[in-house]
């Protein structure tokens, strides 16, 4: 089986993206199939990363006037930064270039949709697309959806073709395998908070760690509080977080990681974005404070807060200092609830999503996706 993969990070877009489809591709390329990457030249990207795990990237150029960063997430024409058109030829002359016969070609990019996939499809055999918006209409033959949702069969039901297999729902949260070898042996919590995990995607264009670590700091005045604070690649304020780290007492910071797993296996709260991060957490029963940082992570927000695994405070303009101080506070005194956030987590994903997947799209071969 050979696949391709169609993904962008950058400053804007942030590294889940990418992230989340490595984890795919590792767990593709460990039941016996090719993998290449077809990724856009832009700033912040995390390309280099892509090719240190050992896949080819076929690189599209850089725009030539490439729209900077002002923290808009939900833009999603602009994390393109070019014409979908031109995006679209560039993709499929790539496509023809890798030359193999190319049974999956996997899109997990929020500006693309049906009209950019009717375009690369006489390229390939069959399309799947990750997604989590429902916003717009695909022609793909697997749709993937790893959000939790009470009404997730409808949310696709006039926006994919008939007879387009539909994976929805944590159940196939696709986390490196080091989170479910971790999980196996996670000691159930206490719901005493003595260490805090601060991490707001790979991006943070608006710099909600900051934010975070503020509220922390205040805490820290009258509590001994352990604090990790883990920078993505893509965080224009790397330096900055990684100095007031550095000058506070109790404090790390970590770039680049990858050990989140551990991080997250010893820490007692989170405070973080609900990305790709949110599933992670779950698998690991660690209770979380959840901000959106993106359009498509309210919904995520409200869900996980109604299963009882995390507390969802709002956009991320709707959260102040003084909001995130009193809520860890609060919780700081309520061992009973964390102890239950944990098991809900727990409950709602088991770490195996991503072999799940593979095994869909192989079985999608084989079947000629009479599913």
């Amino acid at each position: 089986m050979i696949a391709a993969i169609r993904t962008d990070s950058s400053t804007i877009i942030g590294t889940g993206h990418v992230m989340r489809c490595l984890t795919l591709a590792d767990e593709l390329r460990r039941q016996g199939a090719e993998v290449e990457f077809i990724c856009r030249d832009l700033q912040g990207n995390i390309i280099d990363r892509i090719r240190s795990a050992g896949y080819a990237v076929h690189r599209l150029p850089a725009a030539e006037s490439t729209p900077a960063g002002d923290g808009r997430h939900d833009d999603y024409d602009r994390w393109l930064a070019v014409d979908k058109q031109v995006d679209c030829r560039q993709t499929a002359e790539t496509l023809s270039v890798i030359g193999e016969t190319i049974d999956w070609l996997i899109v997990d990019h929020y500006a693309l949709g049906c009209d950019w996939e009717t375009g690369v499809r006489p390229c390939v055999d069959h399309i799947m697309v990750i997604d989590d918006l429902a916003n717009r209409i695909h022609d793909c033959d697997m749709l993937l959806d790893q959000s939790h949702f009470t009404k997730a069969s409808e949310r696709y039901r006039n926006l994919t073709p008939t007879g387009c297999e539909k994976l929805l729902g944590p159940r196939y949260a696709m986390l490196r395998p080091a989170f479910l070898q971790r999980r196996s042996r996670q000691k159930a919590r206490t719901g005493r908070i003595e260490r805090v995990l601060v991490f707001f995607g790979g991006g943070d264009p608006t710099n909600e760690t900051g934010k975070a670590l503020a509220a922390l700091a205040e805490l820290g005045e009258t509590t001994d509080l352990t604090v990790d604070v883990v920078v993505g690649g893509a965080n224009p304020n790397a330096a900055a977080i990684e100095a007031r780290c550095r000058n506070t007492e109790g404090f790390s910071s970590h770039l680049n990681v990858d050990n989140m797993d551990e991080l997250m296996s010893v820490a007692d709260l989170a405070l973080g974005a609900g990305g790709t991060t949110t599933w992670e957490r779950c698998c690991l029963g660690l209770p979380s404070v959840v901000v959106a940082i993106a359009e498509n992570q309210e919904e995520i927000g409200y869900e996980v807060a109604n299963s009882g695994a995390g507390i969802y405070l709002g956009r991320r303009e709707e959260v102040s200092v003084a909001t995130l101080t009193g809520v860890v506070e609060s919780l700081m005194r309520d061992e009973t609830r964390l102890q239950a956030m944990s098991r809900a987590g727990m409950s709602l994903v088991d770490g195996r999503g991503a072999e799940r997947v593979a095994a869909r799209l192989r079985a999608g071969i084989k079947q000629g996706l009479l599913l």
